[in-house]
């Protein structure tokens, strides 16, 4: 069967995001083939989405590299998220289904128990998951993937510290959630700036990684992996 460029492509940016392939490290197609268990035509197709999403830079004389974003570029997708998770929240108020408030409420509910609890482990899982449903919630597809590609490169250029509160980052959550179910697309724009111009104060620039980065076997299932 064969493996769709899309899945190579998750599996690749997976991996920068991870820092498996380094900043300003080259991609050639043979070996990441051979790692992702695949042909090369994928390969060279999720190279060019790659490329597109600004993950990787076509250089002379060295073909595809990871790219390596300057801090100013970094900045601005802090900024970018600030402008366009309150705009999904706003329009998630507007186009929210009843299954979408029933995930959101299931997750505000789980990230409460888990902050309480002290088990937080998870809760940063739960918090993509959050926000990711937060985005499908608006109904825009061109709003969700440039969400989606904001988040990789946010979790690529930053770490976050640990939360103080996280419970309180839950309550915040679940304030959004209440405007949402009540259609109040103002007040959710109003409580997503609010709660994302706080998280961004916990992100750090993430240092790089010197060297060559380790590059193990890693087959590519057949299966698209979620965003």
């Amino acid at each position: 069967m064969r493996v769709p460029a899309q899945s190579v492509c998750t599996a690749i940016r997976d991996d920068i995001v991870a820092g498996v392939h380094a900043r300003g490290s080259r991609l050639t197609e043979e070996p990441l083939a051979r790692r992702y268990g695949v042909s090369r035509v994928p390969v060279r197709e999720a190279l060019r989405t790659l490329e597109a999403e600004g993950f990787v830079v076509t250089r002379r004389h060295a073909g595809a590299c990871v790219a390596e974003p300057t801090e100013r570029e970094a900045a601005d997708l802090l900024e970018m998220r600030l402008l366009l998770e309150p705009l999904g929240a706003a329009r998630a108020a507007e186009r929210r289904t009843e299954a979408h408030l029933k995930v959101l409420r299931g997750l505000v509910r789980l990230g409460r128990r888990r902050a309480r609890q002290g088990t937080g482990d998870d809760l940063r899982s739960l918090e993509g998951w959050f926000h990711e449903t937060l985005a499908q919630a608006s109904d825009s597809p061109p709003l969700v993937a440039m969400l989606a590609q904001l988040r990789h490169k946010i979790a690529w250029m930053f770490t976050v510290e640990a939360q103080v509160h996280p419970l309180a980052s839950w309550e915040e959550r679940g304030a959004v959630v209440d405007a949402v179910a009540r259609g109040d697309g103002e007040r959710a724009r109003r409580l997503t700036t609010a709660h994302v111009e706080r998280a961004t104060a916990a992100h750090r620039p993430r240092p790089r990684t010197p060297g060559r980065a380790r590059i193990p076997k890693h087959p590519v299932h057949t299966t698209v992996t979620r965003a």
